[in-house]
């Protein structure tokens, strides 16, 4: 199994916080995970903070892989 590519790690939140995230994400068609982690971005990005950009995410089936033999 490849290693995780994103770092984890345990949040604990207001129940009312955490509702709050769920509304926002599926108003914006994400997980709560998701929808967190854009939140942080733009939180960071309006305090100067650069980061590199995103992976996107792989969509779609994998390539065929060539017939053997």
């Amino acid at each position: 199994m490849p290693p995780p590519t994103k770092k984890s790690f345990p949040l604990r939140l207001d129940p009312a916080l955490y509702a709050a995230l769920e509304r926002a994400a599926a108003a914006d068609f994400r997980s709560v995970n998701a929808e967190v982690e854009v939140l942080l971005r733009e939180a960071l990005a309006r305090r100067g903070i650069k980061l590199a950009p995103a992976d996107p995410p792989r969509r779609g089936r994998p390539p065929k892989e060539p017939a053997k033999g």
